[in-house]
């Protein structure tokens, strides 16, 4: 049986999930199936030593991109909360020019993404990251088109994964195009993770940006709206309750968000849909009007502008 050849990437001071997550798929997958996957997985460091930061874990790399002469199938660059030094990075950016179009499919998880970026591999290209990084990734490179809300995205033979544990939903679909589903569902189950967040889910919901906020009133007001989805939320109406001019709520709100208080409502509302449409049979209309959406079809063009897919659609993806 071939092997398949996968390299990881290291950066100084790499997300250590970033790292381990993809990994443990790729070597579940080979004790799941061992007559047909033979994933041959080795991490590489960035410079002349081997022993690399992760955390506060110390690893050992396999190989250095400066001495690796091996193939590779599968290349992937691991995240890092210090991903700014991407720009200065002159050798495995060079490395990276050099390797991917060598490769069946490259790629990043999380962070990564800027290495990817910072020599030229994101350009022209759909791609996503960490949602707290998606946009300074976009007005770093301007070229790429950047996905905010995607678990994780191909586009050709580039593969980009959103935040830390959107590495294992990655390496999942690696799994599952190379040998079906049925063995990427084996080893799912056997990681306790899905084999694929439904639709085109939002990386992070209305309930956790509602713990961003540190302002007061701002966390009061977002709540409240959790609590209150069916009522008429208007701008107005939410600026009142933090007894705030709408002017400086508006100003207040996104300051501490990042977002406006219309595409949180939004959130929400899609959030809470979500959930009932994955957990009950109730019809579109209850469940547009328990969500305070004015009727099924505005539903419906929050779910696509939101997570890609409509309330039926998704629903039926979620339960397939």
């Amino acid at each position: 049986m071939d092997r398949t050849p996968v390299a990881i990437v290291v950066p100084p001071n790499a997300q250590s999930l970033d790292i381990c997550g993809p990994l443990d798929a790729f070597l579940e997958a080979n004790r799941q199936a061992p007559a047909k996957c033979n994933y041959d997985v080795r991490l590489l460091s960035t410079g002349s030593e081997l022993t690399v930061k992760a955390g506060v874990m110390s690893l050992v790399a396999d190989n250095s991109i400066l001495e690796d002469v091996q193939p590779i199938d599968t290349l992937l660059v691991a995240g890092t909360p210090d991903y700014g030094q991407a720009y200065g990075a002159t050798d495995l950016l060079a490395w990276l020019r050099r390797q991917a179009p060598r490769c069946r499919r490259h790629g990043s998880v999380c962070t990564g993404a800027f290495f990817l970026g910072a020599a030229g591999l994101l350009d022209g290209f759909n791609a996503t990251t960490h949602w707290q990084h998606a946009t300074e990734l976009a007005e770093r490179f301007p070229a790429a088109r950047i996905v905010p809300d995607q678990i994780f995205v191909q586009d050709g033979t580039l593969w980009t994964s959103a935040g830390v544990t959107a590495g294992i939903d990655l390496a999942l679909k690696l799994i599952e195009d190379d040998h079906g589903r049925d063995i990427s569902l084996a080893v799912a189950r056997r990681l306790v993770v899905f084999l694929k967040r439904p639709g085109g889910q939002s990386q992070f919901s209305a309930h956790l940006a509602a713990q961003l906020a540190s302002e007061g009133r701002i966390q009061s007001v977002q709540h409240w709206i959790l609590d209150h989805l069916s009522l008429e939320l208007t701008v107005n109406t939410l600026a009142a309750r933090a007894a705030m001019s709408v002017r400086n709520f508006t100003r207040v709100f996104q300051q501490e968000t990042g977002i406006t208080p219309a595409d949180f409502v939004e959130m929400a509302r899609v959030d809470s849909a979500r959930r009932l449409l994955e957990d009950s049979d109730k019809p579109l209309q209850r469940v547009a009007s328990s969500c305070g959406f004015a009727n099924p079809d505005t539903m419906r063009r929050a779910f696509l502008r939101r997570i890609g897919t409509g309330p039926s659609e998704y629903r039926e993806r979620f339960r397939g």
